[in-house]
């Protein structure tokens, strides 16, 4: 059963900002009743929004919420011209240490599985965002506002940043790990598969042959792909064991290391099944699967969540064989984007030359417990660190000098 969240108290709207918000007006939505109860609009705002990921879907925030937000308290707020819904900001309550202190952070839906996040927002962009910021200037809940995942040039990053600025405000932005990417199409046409290959580096396609040549001397290799909700349950258990196989399983950063995310990713599985987004891909040889991707396909993109392979299988590189044919698939299909998730590892960059960038936006409250924690981690922690990784380059140069 999901997580029950208790109402959260709001200080009363300031009469000079809903002015300045020019008629608009924001609503606090802070229990899963009600949020619930939210489907059909959220569900229009965000077609109306036309996001190109769907980690701000309904269904997503929902699924997120059931097996992560314990501890948490609901604070969605939904900002309304008239009786019309224009935007949303997704957002939770969570009691966090930062440097020891405690702080009341604000903040989306996230944690690492979640690849982007941001405001929901349609006509009226602007003056939505100014609706959102105005009620978040006198709402006294949070110490610090962390907005994570932002896409460079989103509206949000800019717009909350220069306001929280200009409130006078302590603001810092931070980038995250950039996202691969492959793009199949350009604005005139698809782009050929041959074109797209033969662009990648010769020592890679030089690998990718061989090790195809010697897994097809064992029996047949192929890709085969669960999108529906015939064969799931079992093709979710090979996959999760696969996932689970090589370090990430001694790591216990696999998914199945936590009954959470293993609800979570089996959840979203389903749900995301229901609405024609999955796409569990196996490459198998002969009939045993031996490599792994749980991809979401959304509005003409894919994302690649999460991979895994079968360690006995190693020699000949079946994640990276099970991604050609993942992406010669997108390119046949004609899709736009295919999404690499996750940080720019060398062995993604072998197959995508370009990357989304993102950023954490913070924004700090003038409480002191807020000003010593802004100090701490944007003033006194880096500085430290300098100092730190100076110690052995210093040691060094003294120790050429004895």
């Amino acid at each position: 059963m999901a997580p029950m969240a208790a109402a959260v108290a709001v200080a009363p709207p300031n009469r000079h900002a809903a002015r300045r918000s020019t008629g608009l007006r924001v609503e606090v939505v802070s229990d899963y009743p009600s949020f619930l109860n939210l489907e059909a609009v959220w569900n229009t705002l965000a077609g109306e929004a036309q996001l190109d990921h769907p980690f701000l879907e309904h269904v997503w925030v929902r699924t997120w919420w059931e097996c992560f937000g314990e501890g948490s308290r609901m604070h969605i707020l939904l900002v309304k011209e008239g009786g019309e819904a224009v935007a949303i900001a997704p957002l939770l309550l969570t009691t966090v240490k930062m440097f020891g202190v405690k702080l009341r952070r604000l903040g989306f839906f996230y944690n690492p599985h979640v690849p982007r996040a941001g405001f929901i927002t349609t006509r009226r962009s602007k003056e939505a965002h100014a609706a959102i910021w105005n009620h978040l200037l006198t709402d006294a809940c949070w110490d610090v506002l962390e907005l994570c995942q932002l896409a460079e040039g989103s509206e949000t990053l800019d717009a909350i940043a220069e306001r929280a600025a200009a409130a006078g405000r302590r603001v810092e932005t931070w980038m995250s790990a950039e996202c691969p990417y492959v793009p199949v199409r350009t604005s005139a046409a698809p782009i050929p598969w041959d074109e797209y290959f033969g662009g990648l580096p010769t020592k890679h396609r030089a690998n990718l042959r061989n090790r195809m040549k010697r897994l097809e001397a064992r029996g047949p290799a192929e890709m085969e792909t669960i999108a529906s909700g015939n064969g799931l349950a079992e093709a979710l258990e090979d996959g999760l064991r696969l996932e689970a196989a090589a370090w990430k399983g001694e790591a216990g950063t696999a998914i199945s290391s936590e009954p959470a995310l293993a609800r979570f990713y089996s959840l979203i599985a389903h749900r995301a099944a229901e609405r024609g987004w999955l796409r569990l891909n196996f490459l198998k040889s002969g009939q045993e699967r031996i490599a792994f991707d749980y991809s979401l396909c959304f509005k003409n993109r894919t994302f690649l969540l999460k991979h895994g392979y079968d360690p006995a299988h190693s020699q000949f590189s079946p994640s990276n064989l099970l991604l050609q044919f993942a992406l010669q698939s997108a390119f046949e299909q004609g899709l736009d984007e295919y999404e690499i998730l996750g940080d720019s590892s060398e062995w993604k960059r072998c197959w995508a030359k370009d990357v989304k960038k993102h950023y954490w936006l913070y924004v700090f409250s003038n409480g002191l417990k807020a000003r010593f924690a802004h100090t701490a981690k944007f003033r006194l922690g880096p500085f430290l660190k300098q100092r730190v990784r100076a110690l052995p380059l210093a040691a060094r140069l003294l120790g050429r000098g004895n």
